[in-house]
């Protein structure tokens, strides 16, 4: 018989196809060496380049300089067109091995297939399977790729910037280059007095923002549903409805209507607090009565998908339950606590990790309410009421403060990570999940 699969695997190991044409799969094989020869150009005119901006993030900034009585820009590198360039590089150079590798494995497969007597499918055989038990990594491939190159790439990029000194107006290309400075981003922002009382303020009101939102939307809705579910409610469909239209509405809409009721001078809101004589209150001028309003505001918006998601679980209770607590004499208080809130916790708390991480990323009801004022002299480019998540978009919009803005990035997506897996790993979900497993 031979030892093919040696020998096929150590063609496939020297050029990719080799193998494959040596198990006389003969079009598989001159496939697999078209892909290499172009794999094997793109990186021998790219990859050394690409590496050498990665490393160095170039050398040479842009210039004016002045030829005869013209002054011509003399084009250089540019430090993020480098390093995005580099990443691309090095993202194809991965797709690239791990082509090389399956070409090798498949060449080893077909050759040990040989050896037992039996006989390489033809390309057309190759195809059909492709088509038929293969058609799921198939279909998957495109989303794999678009999936690298555009979301986990910007995440290796935003990463990476928080160890460059890539910010305005010190450090921005053409003109003047970025370069690696390690951790110094992260110091700057745990020790530096400015950066620092920031930082740590922003985070606070972040975790405590987080915590009464999420508090306050989920127990409002716990308490809207389980009010309309009572027997003696009429019109539930009605109500239903006219809980569920704030979450309706558009929230951009929302949002700004409530900013203009709350408006100081000629908000509603204030114009009948004065018509029962009662003083009118700074709700977005003052730190304290803007954060009490951004609360307010988002219940309006947030009870309504709480009160839907319990819903649904209530009608899911067995009513024997129930009935079985009636008969033992339990109260409603007794009843809601022995069999309401645990069903509801068993189910809903994945969902409450969830809007727990997602309200340290509200970003629309702070944004669109306050802007994050009012401003905060203590502050850098932040005003009181800025999440962590509006402190990073005017560092990365307004100020042009990228490295900064990165790693507050960074922070957020370790603080959220964190919490919601610790979270979920304790709760209930999760355990009696595993013990089913």
């Amino acid at each position: 018989m031979g030892n093919h699969r040696k020998q096929a695997a150590l063609l496939s190991l020297l050029a990719p196809g080799l193998g494959q044409i040596y198990n006389k799969q003969f079009i598989k094989g001159l496939l697999f060496l078209c892909i290499d020869a172009f794999g094997l150009y793109y990186f021998i005119a790219n990859l050394g380049h690409a590496l050498w901006g990665l490393t160095t993030l170039g050398e040479t900034p842009s210039k004016f300089e002045r030829v005869g009585k013209k002054v011509v820009n003399v084009a250089g590198d540019h430090s993020i067109y480098l390093l995005i360039g580099g990443l691309i590089t090095v993202l194809a150079l991965l797709i690239f091995i791990a082509f090389y590798i399956y070409a090798v494995k498949d060449a080893y497969d077909m050759g040990k297939l040989r050896e037992k007597g039996g006989k390489a499918p033809s390309f057309r055989k190759n195809i059909a399977s492709l088509m038929d038990k293969n058609f799921p990594q198939v279909l998957l491939t495109v989303p794999a790729i678009g999936i690298l190159f555009l979301t986990i790439m910007p995440i290796i990029f935003m990463v990476l910037l928080a160890f460059t000194n890539y910010s305005s107006p010190e450090y921005v290309p053409p003109m003047k280059l970025v370069s690696w400075v390690g951790f110094d981003t992260f110091i700057n922002l745990m020790q530096l007095k400015s950066w620092s009382r920031t930082f740590f303020g922003v985070l606070q009101w972040t975790v405590i923002w987080a915590v009464i939102a999420t508090v306050t939307t989920y127990f409002g809705g716990m308490f809207v549903a389980i009010v309309i579910q009572q027997a003696g409610i009429r019109f539930k469909t009605l109500w239903r409805t006219i809980f569920i239209i704030p979450y309706a509405i558009p929230q951009l809409i929302s949002l700004l209507v409530m900013r203009n009721m709350f408006n100081g001078q000629f908000g509603p809101i204030n114009q009948y607090l004065g018509y029962f004589g009662l003083e009118k209150l700074p709700w977005l001028t003052d730190p304290f009565w803007a954060k009490v309003t951004v609360i307010i505001v988002n219940m309006w918006v947030g009870i309504p998908v709480s009160m839907v998601l319990i819903l649904g679980v209530l009608t899911a209770i067995p009513k024997d339950l129930y009935e079985a607590a009636e008969i033992d004499g339990a109260s409603p208080l007794m009843k809601f606590k022995s069999i309401t809130l645990p069903y509801i916790l068993f189910t809903t708390v994945p969902i409450l990790i969830m809007q727990f991480a997602g309200n340290i990323n509200n970003f629309n009801v702070i944004f669109l309410l306050t802007n994050g004022d009012p401003v905060n002299g203590n502050y850098q480019y932040a005003g009181s009421t800025d999440l962590l998540v509006t402190w990073l978009f005017k560092l990365t919009l307004n100020n042009n403060k990228y490295n900064m803005a990165s790693a507050v990035g960074i922070i957020i997506f370790l603080i959220i990570a964190s919490l919601s897996i610790w979270s979920y790993s304790r709760s209930r979900s999760f355990k009696e999940e595993d013990m089913i497993r």
